[in-house]
């Protein structure tokens, strides 16, 4: 049965994404309990509440949005169903806790934000870095004046491609490595810095190996200059293999720091036999691997969703909105303008023409 003290959240997807949301609010259940899922796809909403308890499943997110008492919904869904999903959750009086990244467009972005604010309801931007006990430990101390004044910070996150298909599809993704994993890196840096605007962005990109199944990038580089004088530097890529690395650089004029997010939380192994997991997007446990442990808590998902909770019930101020995820929007499509045109783009910067971030990288790429 329901705890009235705790809020009521629905999930939206079946997928990887919505089983981590799912483990997430069961390791810090005080402030949250997930009541329904809903998917599309016959039977895969059913398989995920048997998995974690979930009272009620649906085949249709609106018609989970009519179950009585529910009062945040996560969207876990493909980038170009998001601006629709939440202005179906906001007109029902419901939070929305959005995957990054927030969308595909400026456009739909502004209208995600307009109807939460018109509804009087919250929208919080899915950025796990922000609650990654690495990463806050590391802001933490450069908030305290650690290194001095920051003038650098590195975000790099590596595998070798993403789980579902979908991502492959620029239609319904909006791009390649850099839209899925560029948009942390972007977060991150402009979260970890105190805000600052945005001046100029300039990327690099291509499809090294896995072109046979997209014509999006498969690795990114992004160089962002932000107005306070430092600078943020995005490393991306789908092309590296032996599974996900993770990690963050620290540079000030009085001392640096590295985070790798894996490596401190992991047990260097050897098997020849193998085993049945060892860390996100490894392909193998035979030879040398390196086994993770409490993952999620690593990661900072169960924080990100209790945080999320308590602010629903007006606990916290919300870390990370629809205007953060806005913010980087902007920024995804600089980049891609950057690696088209081969030079820096400024901001603020408005798109003509382009349907979703990545056409200003494949127009110019055709040519």
């Amino acid at each position: 049965m329901a705890n009235p003290d705790k809020v009521k959240v629905g999930i939206i997807g079946s997928g990887f994404e919505a089983d981590i949301h799912a483990a997430a609010f069961q390791i810090m259940p005080e402030d949250a309990e997930v009541v329904a899922v809903a998917s599309p796809t016959p039977g895969h909403a059913q398989e995920l509440a048997n998995r974690y308890g979930i009272p009620r499943a649906y085949l249709d997110y609106r018609e989970m949005l009519k179950e009585p008492g529910l009062e945040m919904v996560t969207i876990t869904a493909p980038n170009r169903l998001h601006a629709q999903m939440t202005q179906h959750i906001a007109k029902a009086g419901i939070h929305v806790v959005c995957e990054k990244p927030l969308c595909m467009t400026l456009e739909e972005a502004d209208a995600m934000i307009d109807i939460c604010r018109k509804h009087g309801v919250l929208l919080f931007y899915a950025e796990e870095l922000f609650f990654t006990p690495k990463y806050v430990k590391a802001k933490e101390m450069a908030d305290q004046g650690a290194f001095g004044k920051v003038y650098q910070v590195k975000q790099s996150e590596k595998h070798f491609g993403p789980h579902a298909d979908w991502f492959w599809d620029v239609n319904s993704s909006g791009g390649g490595v850099f839209m899925d994993m560029g948009c942390h890196g972007i977060a991150f840096c402009h979260w970890f810095l105190g805000r600052p605007k945005i001046k100029s962005v300039y990327a690099h990109m291509g499809t090294y190996v896995h072109g046979d199944k997209t014509i999006g990038e498969d690795d990114s580089v992004c160089v962002i200059e932000f107005d306070n004088g430092a600078v943020g530097i995005v490393e991306n890529s789908w092309a590296r293999r032996g599974g996900m690395d993770d990690r963050v650089e620290v540079y000030g004029e009085g001392g640096v720091t590295y985070a790798n997010l894996h490596m401190g939380n992991a047990l260097p192994t050897y098997s020849e036999y193998g085993f049945g997991y060892a860390v996100e997007k490894a392909p193998t446990t035979k030879g040398w691997t390196y086994p993770v442990f409490e993952e999620l808590w690593n990661y900072g998902f169960p924080q990100e969703m209790r945080h999320f909770a308590r602010c629903v019930r007006g606990r916290e101020a919300p870390q990370a909105t629809g205007e953060d995820g806005r913010v980087v929007m902007e920024a995804l499509y600089a980049g891609y303008a950057s690696a088209g045109l081969g030079c820096k783009v400024a901001l603020p910067y408005r798109p003509e023409g382009a349907a979703k971030p990545i056409d200003g990288w494949l127009r110019h790429r055709a040519r």
